[in-house]
């Protein structure tokens, strides 16, 4: 039998499989236990010899990354909004560019600097809450729910709540459905599904939960129907902001405006698409659909 390689030929070894060489090393790191040192914990230990479990351990990792599950899913945990969020394949891989969602709602969302009501706020088809969570941490004076009509999805965030001692409210239901009867809310975000049912990208998705991720024959299925429901719960110059498609933009606008949202805007992401859009809530409460 070989002897296990060293640090500097167990990335190589992976690379010549394939793996993107950021994937390798935050495998290895995981393996290791090195997590904590980063990167340049590799640079300086590359003749640092594997033991022969952590060869196979490291071995099995790459494999399955070659199959696309997500890196996240493999080490367990993810970081978002500066928070390390337990992770798994009951849940979206939380992607960066959800925190532009975050930030938006932030600006909307008063620092709590004087006495007042709280502001109020839902996370909606939360997964593993990535966003109720960062809000929460930003703004520890707001009232956050979180809705996911997935109770193994609830179980993940719930747990990363109670591990970052963050008092996010959560519920179990279809989007506004399980919170008919609650005060209205200044706020309301989602990253829901908006993938066609026929995308061939979803694919490359496969690990992750499809429930998450596709909305019907154009994608906006379960946009059209957050946005049919949000006035019933949403204040008076309250907002609603959702991440969707690079390419749907236009057509979430749109169904903003028809159903009589004002000041229509988007937000664009790290790679300057415009990934969000949201408006403002000035209508008469209109019942639960």
């Amino acid at each position: 039998m070989a002897n296990p390689p060293i640090v500097k030929e167990a990335l190589q070894q992976a690379q010549a499989l394939g793996l993107a060489r950021i994937d390798a090393q935050m495998l290895l790191l995981h393996v290791l236990g090195r997590q904590s040192g980063g990167r340049a914990w590799l640079l300086t230990h590359d003749e640092d010899m594997l033991t022969g479990p952590q060869a196979e351990a490291y071995a099995a990792l790459c494999a399955r990354r070659l199959g696309a599950e997500p890196v996240a899913y493999l080490l367990g945990h993810k970081e978002f909004y500066g928070l390390d969020l337990a992770v798994d394949a009951r849940v979206l891989d939380p992607r960066p560019d959800t925190e532009t969602l975050v930030d938006w709602a932030l600006e909307l969302m008063p620092a709590q600097t004087q006495a007042g009501p709280a502001c109020r706020v839902v996370d909606l088809g939360t997964g593993s809450g990535a966003i109720a969570l960062a809000l929460q941490s930003q703004r520890p004076g707001a009232t956050v729910w979180a809705v996911d009509a997935s109770a193994d999805a609830l179980a993940v965030a719930s747990a990363n709540a109670t591990r970052l001692q963050l008092g996010v409210q959560f519920a179990h239901g279809s989007w506004l459905q399980p919170l008919a009867g609650q005060a209205p809310f200044d706020l309301i975000v989602s990253n829901p599904p908006y993938i066609r049912d026929d995308d061939p990208h979803l694919q490359a998705l496969a690990h992750e939960p499809l429930s998450a991720l596709a909305s019907g024959a154009d994608g906006l299925a379960d946009i059209r129907a957050i946005i049919a429901q949000a006035p019933a719960l949403l204040a008076r110059g309250g907002w609603l902001l959702m991440e969707h498609g690079w390419d749907q933009a236009d057509a979430v606008a749109a169904l903003l405006c028809h159903a009589g949202f004002g000041d229509v805007q988007h937000r664009h992401d790290l790679g300057g698409i415009a990934r969000c859009t949201g408006g403002q809530w000035q209508g008469q409460a209109r019942a639960l659909t």
